[in-house]
């Protein structure tokens, strides 16, 4: 499979989502925000993955109002926040969200984490607002398995993405192979382990074979492992570094050694012990 910078996964509804975004946590203060999804617009990024939880969805919207790009050709993902869960809870905290983004409907709409005692039901809500034509997919964050075996045993569609934790030190092999076997696409979240893999000299060796940063490397694993990746950068050189990575390719050896970096080590938390 030949991957360029306008690359996209196919979900199992037909909808095409593309296959690297905007992560934009942690972008609390608006102007830097907006600055940094205009310069990823500009750059290529046809994606922006932001929360309710991020406190940034008006600007993700005034960012786009801004942009020349159509909305037609953005993907914008956003998540109903835990103590926003429930069928009722779930369907109100989407219309703040969508009046926040200011937009007539999201492309994809997440559970953010598996909360015990709801997470069944904002499934539900997530299933009518798919329904209703108010969002073009759904999908859950942070669900293993099990969870996914509970939806899938009440639900009239199933979840057409599971964005979790993924990166060389935690592959999450079985999760991912659940998951392609369900046409459940992944979507990788903390790509880069909030940078605590850029010194592993693994993968500063195999970058230098490539002429590229281990950052790019890294993204550029995440692709040819058929994952959907969201790195997050407020940095305009690295916006645009961290999208240049369609001019490489890993060898298979070279993704195997990658493979094997695997510690299952977290940087955040596990959804099953997840306290918010």
């Amino acid at each position: 499979m030949k991957l360029h910078k306008d690359s996209t996964k196919q979900l199992v509804n037909g909808v095409e989502m593309p296959r690297i975004g905007l992560g934009v946590y942690k972008m609390t203060d608006p102007e830097i925000a907006m600055q940094a999804i205009a310069t990823a617009l500009d750059t290529g990024y046809r994606h922006i993955d932001t929360a309710s939880i991020y406190a940034n969805e008006k600007e993700v919207g005034e960012a786009l109002r801004n942009s020349s790009v159509s909305r037609e050709d953005i993907f914008i993902t956003t998540k109903v926040w835990n103590t926003d869960q429930g069928y009722d809870q779930t369907l109100k905290a989407f219309e703040k969200s969508l009046q926040l983004l200011g937009l007539e409907y999201i492309d994809l709409y997440l559970t953010h984490w598996a909360v015990k005692e709801t997470f069944l039901d904002t499934y539900r809500a997530i299933e009518r607002l798919y329904d209703e034509k108010l969002i073009r997919a759904t999908g859950v964050s942070n669900h293993h398995q099990h969870h996914l075996e509970a939806i899938a045993a009440k639900a009239n569609i199933q979840p057409m993405v599971n964005q979790i934790e993924c990166h060389p030190r935690l592959t999450q092999f079985d999760l991912r192979e659940y998951c392609a076997e369900k046409g459940i696409a992944i979507t990788s979240w903390s790509p880069l382990a909030r940078g605590g893999l850029l010194e592993e000299p693994t993968l500063q060796r195999i970058s230098g074979k490539y002429g590229k940063s281990t950052a790019q490397t890294i993204i550029r694993w995440h692709l040819q492992h058929d994952l959907i990746v969201i790195p997050k950068s407020i940095t305009p050189a690295r916006i645009a570094d961290n999208i240049n990575v369609f001019d490489f390719e890993l060898s298979f050896e070279d993704m195997k050694n990658i493979d094997a970096l695997n510690l299952n080590e977290r940087s955040g938390s596990d959804p099953d012990n997840f306290t918010f």
